[in-house]
């Protein structure tokens, strides 16, 4: 929301500087998001007379002129303006200036071989206007020498506030005027706007017909003036509305433009001359169409609100107005409208329509529903005097009467919620200037709520108004209490689990993805979800119809993206929740990540220190129990089961478990099938793992280390080479192994398996490093070959292994 200050002083008698003013905005909730002042950007230029113009001796389409700048001698400036002319008095700039419209800094340069000392200036040089045909042509009594913005009046600043959607109240100048009034910073001085009687009734009548469908406007006026001469709008009118962001176009459109931003109340002009018949507010039928005044063609449905006749439509209603009934030079008689409209439908037309319009921008967040009339009137009144006419009455339909809120404010209240120091009187007060009605009871405020201001709810909000304007920065600092103890863990284990899951897969070279939670119902079914439980009722667009039931679906097509534009091998996580039920405890946080095609942990794509090779289930293997290591997980005590749910590889894949009852997560290679399914291609390894069912760390008398314990005795390591079944798992000679001797066996790792000639038909060889550490005395080889037979006797036992000979 842009305005001029000599605009804000029309509605505010105040001696309050650009500085106050622009702080005060800011601390009564209308933050100031920028200032421009016009007149120190434009202060390089000044007002000068061309003395000659004559032919460039070496270009057709170039004049060579000699300008008095009034500070010194003439100035030689070469200049290919058509309307540069001996006589002429126009704006010129020296060099060194920064000419804002084409963002360079003049310089003194030859031009077809004549150096041209400066320029002589367009309005779009100066961002004036779009006018970039010709110089700026000034008036005979301009005073040569002069900065051109001091007499042009172009020092007006220009504040920008950003608008909460809250306050459509101040989407006008004079509710910006009234918060500032308010907060002491002046008087407010807005002008009544008198009614007008007009002769006669208006010729054009209004039927609002929705049928059986709810209605979506709520109340419609219409007045016609007849005689009018359409041309510009005065010069002012035309500075402010350009200082603002807007084109001039003619005193008909500048007048509802200017009550726009003025008063918060959009308008509409039609001209009467081009309206066929009366005019009809309805829906839309679906195919039709209407050339709007940007020069587009919408198509329309029944969802969106239409102004027609008997032609058809003429508008669309709230948001932009039809090109075929819009008002021209040639414009006579002219329909002046002033509508309520319900802000969801304009709301959502806009953003069906893609139409982003000030009328838009002020009718989805609502106008004052009293000033549907009287915006009319004041509409009329610009008119008349700058366009001259004869108006006839107003028609109103639709407009109900308006029944104010009230809402009872306790005396204490704003103490209580805010810890302000302010009583009923002050409080009366602040409500007072800033348009509420107040009534003194025993105990409480009556406040009854302003027409402009539907965003005040109950008497919290009248306390934020008491508040905002008395200032945040006088409520007294009030330290926390202290606690007689240290204070407990504010994060809990799985927050805390969360944000270390994140830490240590960015340490593994993973890149942190965040995926939508809902997908397509097809790809839902694929992993394991899609239940009609977790359909969403009123999804945003139609693949994204169901809550994920796994965060691979996300990964997956964030890693195709990435393929599809020449980044194959990439490496992606996500920490978030899934959800396998609709009940609270079916929502889990998973930590999940993908590797695809060679964005291996050792290193990504082909290098020539080793051969390429794509990920597979090792890698996936890997990064989940790194990831469970670094969360602290009992990683010794997990199995390892073949197999994975349906979307993972059935050979290349595992479970990860405490117990069938209790499943940590999963890892592998990704199914084609399920790959498929979402466009993409492999390889792809991935891991997934549900930090909910990794078991609580148990409690501790301390939260302090315990000492470094590390043994002074040489550790000792033997190879075993058993032959098994090919159906023994290898994680079951580990265990095996280790329950040999846990106090005394520090590790056990595999190193080699084997398979082929040597071997009987039907087993396989599996050896493995046992590390024994001693821990009060070096081991003796006694000792040592006792530890071994101990284990090969134990591996046999468990498993019907041997030693391979």
């Amino acid at each position: 929301m842009k305005f001029t200050l000599s605009w804000l002083k029309d509605h505010l008698d105040t001696e309050a500087s650009l500085d106050e003013i622009v702080t005060t905005l800011t601390r009564i909730g209308l933050e100031v998001e920028g200032v421009e002042d016009r007149a120190k950007k434009l202060a390089g230029f000044s007002i000068a007379y061309v003395i000659s113009a004559v032919q460039h001796p070496n270009a057709d389409k170039l004049r060579l002129c000699m300008v008095d700048t009034g500070s010194g001698e003439p100035v030689q400036v070469v200049c290919g303006a058509p309307n540069a002319r001996t006589g002429m008095k126009s704006v010129f700039s020296p060099p060194g200036t920064y000419i804002p419209g084409k963002g360079i800094t003049l310089g003194i340069a030859p031009v077809r071989g004549i150096e041209s000392r400066g320029m002589l200036c367009s309005e779009f040089e100066l961002e004036l206007s779009n006018e970039h045909d010709g110089i700026i042509d000034l008036p005979a009594d301009a005073p040569v020498g002069v900065p051109y913005a001091e007499w042009a009046g172009l020092g007006d600043p220009v504040i920008d506030i950003n608008l909460t959607p809250n306050r459509p109240d101040c989407t006008g100048i004079a509710g910006i005027a009234r918060d500032l009034a308010a907060a002491g910073l002046g008087t407010l001085k807005t002008p009544p706007v008198a009614a007008i009687a007009g002769e006669g009734p208006c010729p054009v009548g209004v039927t609002l017909d929705f049928g059986d469908t709810a209605p979506l406007c709520r109340g419609f006026a219409l007045r016609l003036v007849r005689g009018v001469r359409n041309g510009p709008s005065p010069a002012w009118m035309q500075r402010r509305l350009t200082a603002i962001g807007l084109r001039p176009i003619s005193a008909l459109v500048d007048i509802t433009n200017y009550v726009t931003f003025d008063r918060g109340r959009p308008l509409h002009v039609f001209d009467a001359g081009k309206i066929a018949g009366n005019l009809v507010v309805r829906r839309a039928r679906e195919g039709e169409t209407v050339l709007a005044l940007d020069g587009k063609t919408y198509a329309l449905d029944e969802t969106i609100c239409v102004i027609a006749d008997d032609k058809g439509i003429e508008s669309i209603a709230g948001i932009m107005g039809g090109e075929q009934s819009g008002c021209d030079a040639d414009t006579t008689d002219v329909l002046i409208e002033s509508a309520l409209w319900e802000p969801l439908n304009i709301a959502r037309t806009g953003r069906s329509l893609g139409i982003n319009t000030d009328a838009r921008y002020r009718f989805e967040r609502g106008v004052d529903p009293a000033f549907m009339a009287p915006g009319a009137d004041l509409a009329t009144q610009w008119v008349l005097e700058l366009c001259g006419g004869t108006p006839t009455q107003l028609s109103v339909v639709g407009a109900e009467p308006i029944v104010p809120k009230r809402i009872a404010l306790p005396a204490g209240e704003v103490r209580r919620l805010t810890g302000l120091d302010t009583d009923a009187e002050e409080s009366a007060a602040i409500l007072g200037r800033l348009g509420f009605g107040v009534g003194r009871g025993t105990d409480a405020l009556d406040v009854t709520v302003p027409s402009w201001r539907p965003d005040i709810e109950g008497k919290a909000d009248l306390v934020e108004e008491v508040m905002r304007i008395v200032g945040v920065d006088n409520i007294a600092v009030t330290p926390l209490p202290r606690a007689p103890h240290v204070p407990l863990p504010v994060l809990t284990v799985l927050q805390k689990r969360t944000r270390l899951a994140k830490r240590s897969l960015a340490a593994r070279g993973m890149m942190e993805a965040v995926t939508w939670s809902f997908i397509a119902k097809a790809q839902a079914e694929r992993f394991g979800g899609g239940q009609p439980a977790l359909a969403l009722a009123n999804p945003i667009a139609a693949d994204l119809s169901d809550m994920r039931p796994s965060l691979l679906p996300g990964l997956i097509a964030a890693g195709q993206r990435n393929a599809d534009r020449g980044a194959g091998d990439v490496a992606l996580f996500e920490v978030g929740q899934i959800f396998r039920g609709d009940r609270p405890e079916d929502q889990k946080i998973a930590a999940s990540g993908i590797r695809r095609s060679q964005a291996r942990p050792t290193g990504f794509g082909r290098h020539w220190s080793a051969p390429a090779a794509p990920v597979g289930v090792f890698d996936a293997k890997e990064d989940a129990f790194s990831l469970l290591a670094a969360l602290g997980a009992p990683v010794a005590s997990f199995q390892i089961v073949p197999g994975a749910p349906s979307w993972y590889h059935p050979g290349r894949s595992g479970t990860i478990q405490l117990g069938p009852q209790n499943v940590i997560g999963w890892f592998g290679e990704l199914h084609p099938a399920a790959l498929e399914t979402l466009d993409a291609a492999g390889p792809v390894a991935a891991f997934e793992i549900i930090l909910d069912a990794i078991p609580q760390p148990k409690a501790k008398a301390t939260k302090t280390r315990g000492p470094l314990a590390v043994s002074p005795f040489q550790p000792v390591r033997r190879d075993f080479a058993f032959l098994v079944d090919r159906k023994v798992r290898a994680a079951d000679i580990v265990k095996a192994t280790q329950g040999a001797d846990r106090k005394l066996i520090a590790g056990v790792s595999i190193f080699d398996v084997y398979e082929g000639k040597g071997v009987g038909e039907g087993q396989k060889s599996i050896a493995v490093e046992v590390v024994l550490q001693p821990q009060d005395r070096t081991l003796t080889d006694a000792e040592i070959e006792a530890v071994a037979a101990k284990i090969v006797a134990e591996v046999g036992r468990k498993t019907g292994a041997s030693l391979r000979g």
